[in-house]
C-alpha cells in the first residue's frame, strides 16, 4: 500500500470550505417525486417558464459546426451584445453564465487573503468563489427591509486596506430589491472593484451597464441570458468591464467557454427581443399577482420585488415544512434557513396556470 497522503495535496480552505448547494436536477425531481415532468409546477430556481423564443428553437434546430471548436472570442455574440447595449463589443466578455465572469473577475484582482465585501442574504456564488479563489470574506448584512447599509459598507472599506471588490446583485436575490442611482455611485466613489449584477434586470428595468462607458473605471456590470431569454440549461451570460481590466480577463479566461449552441441560442435570442420581452412582461404581471396574492395568505409576508420571483417570509409555521407539504403536491419553491433569511420560501413566477396551482395549494393549507 502507498504512503501516499491526499491531505498533503488538499489546499486546506478548500478542504474546510462548504460546498455550494445547487437546486436538484429536474429529472431527479421528477424520479424522487414519482410524477411526471409534466405534473410539477417547478417555482424553486427562477427559471423562465416559457423558455427560449421559437426563433431561438428554430436556431438550435439549424446549429451549424457542431464538429469544430468554437469561436474562443465569441465574436458574432459579442457583435450581437454590442448592438444591444449599445458598448463596443472589445469592452464585452461572453462566459458559460454570469457564474463563470464572477470567478473569472476575482481570479484576475484576487492575491490570497485579498477582502471582497459581500453583502447578504444575496446571491451564493459571491462567498463560494470569493473561498475558491482564496479571498477573505466581509459581510456586511443588509437590513430587515435587505436594503444596502451604506456606512457599513463604507466602514469596512476603509478599514481593510486589502478590500479589493464589493458585489452588489441588482434586483438582490433572493428578495427582489434594487439599489438606487444615488446609492451606486456613493459606493463607485470607494476604491474597490464594484461588480454589479444585473441577472434580473430585464424584469426591473434601470440596468446601468452602460456607466462602464462613464467615468467608472471600478465598475463591472455582470448579466445573463439564463433569466430572461429561458436559456439557463445553456448556460450563456456576459458583462461589461473596465477597459484596463479586459486584456487580463482574456488572457485567463478558458479558450472555448461559450460553447457552439449556447452562442446560437443567445444571438436568435437577441433578434426575437419582441417575443422575449412580451414574456417578460407577463412574468412581471404574474410577479405582481403573486405578491398580491400570497399578501392574503395568513402565515406569509411577502417582501417587494422587482424580479420574477417574491420572496415571503413565513409567520407561525415551519418553512421547511410548508416546502415538503408543497412538494408533495408536486410544487416546488425555494426554502431558506440563514441569518436574514430566517423561515423564509421564495417563488418564482410561473404561468398563470401553475401559479393558480400554488394559490390553491396554499389556501388549502391555511
Amino acid at each position: 500500500m502507498s504512503d501516499f497522503n491526499p491531505r498533503r495535496y488538499l489546499r486546506p480552505d478548500i478542504a474546510a470550505m462548504e460546498p455550494y448547494v445547487p437546486i436538484v436536477p429536474f429529472d431527479v425531481l421528477s424520479a424522487r417525486l414519482g410524477r411526471d415532468p409534466e405534473e410539477i409546477v417547478k417555482l424553486d430556481a427562477n427559471e423562465n417558464p416559457y423558455g427560449p423564443s421559437p426563433a431561438t428553437r428554430e436556431a438550435l434546430r439549424d446549429a451549424p459546426y457542431l464538429h469544430i471548436y468554437p469561436d474562443p472570442e465569441a465574436t458574432a455574440l459579442r457583435q450581437a451584445l454590442a448592438v444591444y447595449t449599445g458598448l463596443p463589443a472589445q469592452r464585452l466578455l461572453a462566459g458559460a453564465g454570469a457564474d463563470e465572469l464572477i470567478d473569472l473577475v476575482l481570479r484576475a484582482v484576487l492575491a490570497p487573503g485579498d477582502a471582497v465585501i459581500n453583502c447578504p442574504p444575496s446571491f451564493g456564488m459571491y462567498p463560494f468563489s470569493t473561498a475558491v479563489n482564496m479571498g477573505r470574506l466581509i459581510s456586511v448584512p443588509r437590513d430587515e427591509a435587505f436594503q444596502l447599509d451604506a456606512d457599513a459598507i463604507e466602514r469596512a472599506v476603509q478599514s481593510n486596506p486589502r478590500a479589493k471588490v464589493l458585489f452588489v446583485c441588482s434586483p438582490n436575490n433572493p428578495d427582489g430589491s434594487v439599489i438606487t442611482d444615488a446609492l451606486l455611485r456613493r459606493l463607485l466613489a470607494l476604491p474597490v472593484l464594484v461588480i454589479l449584477d444585473e441577472a434580473y434586470v430585464e424584469f426591473s428595468g434601470g440596468s446601468r451597464i452602460g456607466w462602464v462607458e462613464d467615468d467608472y473605471n471600478n465598475l463591472v456590470v455582470l448579466r445573463t441570458f439564463s433569466k430572461w431569454a429561458g436559456l439557463a440549461g445553456l448556460r450563456v451570460g456576459y458583462g461589461a468591464f473596465p477597459e484596463w481590466l479586459m486584456p487580463h480577463l482574456w488572457k485567463i479566461k478558458q479558450p472555448y467557454n461559450v460553447n457552439v449552441v449556447a452562442s446560437v441560442a443567445a444571438i436568435a435570442a437577441l433578434e426575437d427581443g419582441a417575443w422575449l420581452e412580451a414574456k417578460v412582461r407577463a412574468l412581471v404581471a404574474e410577479r405582481e399577482r403573486l405578491e398580491q396574492e400570497l399578501a392574503q395568505i395568513p402565515f406569509l409576508r411577502p417582501f417587494p420585488s422587482q424580479s420574477n420571483f417574491v420572496l415571503c417570509r413565513v409567520m407561525g409555521r415551519d418553512a421547511a415544512r410548508l416546502k415538503q407539504e408543497l412538494e408533495e403536491e408536486g410544487i416546488l419553491v425555494r426554502y431558506f434557513a440563514k441569518p436574514g433569511l430566517e423561515n423564509c420560501i421564495r417563488i418564482s413566477a410561473g404561468r398563470p396556470e401553475e401559479n393558480n396551482r400554488l394559490l390553491e395549494a396554499l389556501d388549502r393549507l391555511a
